[in-house]
């Protein structure tokens, strides 16, 4: 009885891992759709972690997935705090270590992707998000 309750269960919900993999995978398909390119996905280095890596023509772009229900009382664009502002900061700036040639301009986005349900509702895209510095330009 316990194990066809527990399949029951596991049926109706997602674990918070599986809704994020199934916002990503969406903001994936929807950025490609837009024409970007896709470098690389679930960047790690140490504890940080870039959600996707695009470019947009000749711009690197660091794109952070926040993926919420339709009824959330805050949004994916707000939900990005202080702390994890630093830890996308460190983790961009580790990426950009990694690579041969530096690339003349990056830019942060954030993709918020509405779901009600296992259904997506909306996706949203903040372009050019106020993360980095004046002077992260010069520090790369």
């Amino acid at each position: 009885m316990w194990s066809r309750l527990r399949n029951w269960l596991k049926q109706g919900f997602l674990h918070s891992d599986d809704i994020g993999l199934q916002g990503e995978r969406a903001a994936d398909v929807f950025l490609r759709k837009k024409g970007y390119q896709i470098v690389a996905k679930n960047w790690r280095c140490k504890r940080d972690e870039l959600d996707l890596i695009c470019h947009d023509r000749e711009i690197l772009v660091f794109v952070e997935v926040k993926t919420r229900s339709s009824r959330a009382l805050v949004s994916g664009f707000y939900a990005i705090d202080r702390r994890k502002k630093k830890a996308l900061l460190r983790g961009c700036r580790a990426y950009l270590w990694t690579l041969p040639q530096k690339p003349k301009t990056v830019r942060f986005d954030v993709v918020e992707v509405s779901r009600t349900g296992r259904r997506i509702d909306k996706i949203y895209h903040f372009e050019n998000v106020p993360l980095f510095p004046k002077e992260f330009a010069r520090s790369r």
